[in-house]
């Protein structure tokens, strides 16, 4: 029974953890956002909608400045102010928010959504029991271990996250008459953005893959469908 005590703590902190991270979170989207409404984007919406079949596609505007999109474990779909800006800027066409809009509905489609909360406290219990289990083994150097092996994990989780939601994206938004353009042209900005901060990539490509790989997928894809 003690053999399993670190692993049955690491379950229940696990089930603490998810219910914390999933309070936390409602909390926070529900005091710092108000649903977008600007008539331009409501035209893009209503395009994805008309393609899923469904009344309408609601968003919300996240009042942080990193530029991201993100989707709730609850399905809402965000656009932070900082990206909302750069659309109102000019730096950001109405047919590339709808890619981001089009990419977020992908992970809630998908269940991304509400896995990456469940893989979140998942992966911080893994780490909590490697850690336990090592330590006993090789003191300090454990820890560094445990940290590494659930780091790699997640970041392979979260990149086959993206390549899907990429995909679902096209699929409507090409369905919905915008195409794949406004994807790869979003990406290749955010690129750029990327080289103008000298090598800080924005908020929206953290843990995801490589753009030149995101673009190369789009168009591999772009390519099947032109043959089938």
């Amino acid at each position: 029974m003690l053999r399993l005590t670190p692993i049955l703590l690491a379950i229940g902190y696990a089930i603490v953890m998810y219910r914390i991270s999933v309070w936390r979170t409602h909390r926070e989207l529900d005091a710092k956002s108000t649903e977008l409404a600007d008539p331009v984007l409501k035209r893009m919406t209503d395009r994805l909608a008309a393609a899923l079949e469904i009344d309408r596609v609601p968003v919300y505007i996240y009042e942080i400045d990193p530029v991201n999109g993100l989707a709730a474990p609850d399905g809402r779909i965000f656009i932070t102010r900082g990206f909302y800006r750069k659309f109102r800027n000019g730096e950001v066409s109405a047919e590339e928010m709808a890619s981001v809009i089009a990419h977020e509905l992908g992970h809630v489609a998908l269940g991304h959504a509400k896995r990456r909360m469940i893989d979140f406290s998942g992966q911080n219990a893994m780490r909590t029991a490697l850690i336990m289990v090592l330590n006993r083994f090789i003191p300090f150097i454990g820890a560094m271990i445990a940290n590494a092996l659930t780091s790699l994990l997640a970041s392979r989780l979260s990149r086959q996250d993206e390549y899907e939601a990429d995909e679902y994206a096209a699929a409507l938004l090409t369905k919905a008459g915008i195409g794949i353009g406004p994807q790869k042209s979003l990406f290749h900005k955010l690129e750029d953005l990327t080289q103008q901060r000298a090598g800080v990539a924005p908020a929206w490509l953290m843990s995801h893959p490589k753009t030149g790989e995101r673009i190369a997928a789009l168009e591999a894809l772009e390519q099947r469908w032109a043959r089938g």
